[in-house]
């Protein structure tokens, strides 16, 4: 689909629906952009829906700099139950009955803020010896998981009626929100798990940019690649390092080369303003590339 004559290299936000895997939505974004390549820059559950940012094409090789980025959710839990997977899909361990206010629960949220230390779910995709924890997990199996260090930035009550409370959470790589759904409810005394999750923030990107499938399907694909931000918005507030023509057809070429900037990772550009790549530039103010957008 779409015109082999034109390479798509850009960033798509999609506004994930609740039931398809990321992969999923994934591979139908990229038949309707008529990429040759997609990639995600960190997965959502079938169960959450939200923002998902895709890399097409060349940013695909960028992609990895959102990798460390703080990510923001609205989750809605559920108090008085928990299940085995930590959200509405795993069956019930047990029920209790909840008689927490919105006093308590205000009181429980202060002690998750900041840097503190999570333990994986057993059926997170970490790798443990290669593989990941849920593959040991559907076979029940169990394997030592340690407590991982994260930081919860922002973590406020939106709406508390009855047994379910509306969080909306600011947090770091890693953070797995089932997790804190569960450990609240630890902590209240009565249990509780994940009942719905929305992401709204990736890095610099917001949902309120995303466009859903089913908007991008009913454009036209010249419409559908104007939905498109440049690779380099995959870099965010990275230093951006302009070099003059001979320069960069050095740099294109894969070579180093001299700068008078301080060192660090760059995002490198020619004088035209085109994006060519990124780059680190060392003690000795040379410029060694990284990766590079091919340019046709």
């Amino acid at each position: 689909m779409g015109d082999t004559q034109a390479p798509v290299n850009g960033v798509l936000l999609i506004d994930k629906p609740v039931g398809p895997s990321s992969n999923a939505v994934l591979q139908r974004a990229k038949r309707l952009l008529g990429a040759a390549r997609a990639g995600h820059t960190g997965t959502l559950d079938p169960l959450a829906s939200g923002l998902l940012v895709i890399g097409l094409g060349e940013a695909t090789k960028f992609a990895g700099a959102l990798l460390d980025s703080d990510k923001a959710y609205r989750a809605r839990i559920k108090l008085g139950e928990r299940t085995e997977t930590g959200d509405a899909e795993g069956p019930v361990l047990e029920r209790s009955e909840v008689s927490a206010t919105r006093e308590d629960l205000l009181a429980v949220l202060d002690r998750f803020r900041g840097e503190i230390a999570q333990l994986p779910p057993r059926h997170a995709a970490i790798k443990h010896q290669g593989r990941p924890l849920y593959a040991y997990a559907r076979r029940g199996e169990h394997v030592r998981r340690s407590p991982r260090p994260i930081v919860i930035r922002r973590l406020e009550l939106e709406q508390f009626e009855g047994d379910t409370a509306r969080l909306f959470v600011e947090c770091s790589k890693g953070t797995c929100i089932r997790v804190l759904a569960e450990d609240v409810g630890a902590a209240l005394g009565c249990g509780a798990l994940l009942a719905g999750l929305e992401r709204t923030a990736v890095g610099p990107f917001r949902l309120e940019q995303s466009v859903s499938l089913d908007v991008l399907e009913a454009l036209g694909l010249p419409e559908r690649r104007e939905r498109l931000l440049p690779p380099e918005a995959l870099l965010g507030s990275r230093l951006r390092l302009t070099l003059e023509a001979r320069l960069a057809a050095k740099f294109r070429r894969g070579q180093a080369v001299s700068v008078s900037c301080t060192s660090g990772n760059v995002a490198v550009f020619g004088e035209d303003g085109m994006f060519l790549g990124t780059g680190e530039v060392d003690s000795s103010r040379t410029l060694q590339p990284k990766r590079l957008l091919a340019l046709h």
